[in-house]
């Protein structure tokens, strides 16, 4: 099984936590795909996934994870990580 990436920051925002694993600035484009949110909502409901690809690269990983606030901070960084390690499967 493959480790998701370490957490670098959660905000919280209105509706969602916004759980950081990437810089966005390391990134050219950002992208929230429907296959990613696919992957996320089978851990939790209502969660989004953002991807990003860097220039010199094919590759797409995840930058962050939003999820929805009802699950709390502590919940919600767990949740995130195991949507990142699905998808790094």
């Amino acid at each position: 099984m493959s480790s998701a990436p370490q957490i670098q920051a959660t905000e919280e925002g209105d509706d969602y936590y916004h759980v950081r694993f990437r810089d966005p600035d390391q990134f050219d484009e950002i992208r929230t795909p429907d296959w990613a949110d696919e992957v996320g909502d089978s851990v939790v409901e209502g969660s989004e996934v953002r991807t990003g690809q860097a220039e010199d690269s094919d590759e797409w990983l995840v930058q962050s994870v939003l999820i929805p606030k009802n699950q709390g901070e502590d919940r919600a960084r767990d949740q995130a990580r195991e949507i990142v390690e699905k998808i790094n499967d």
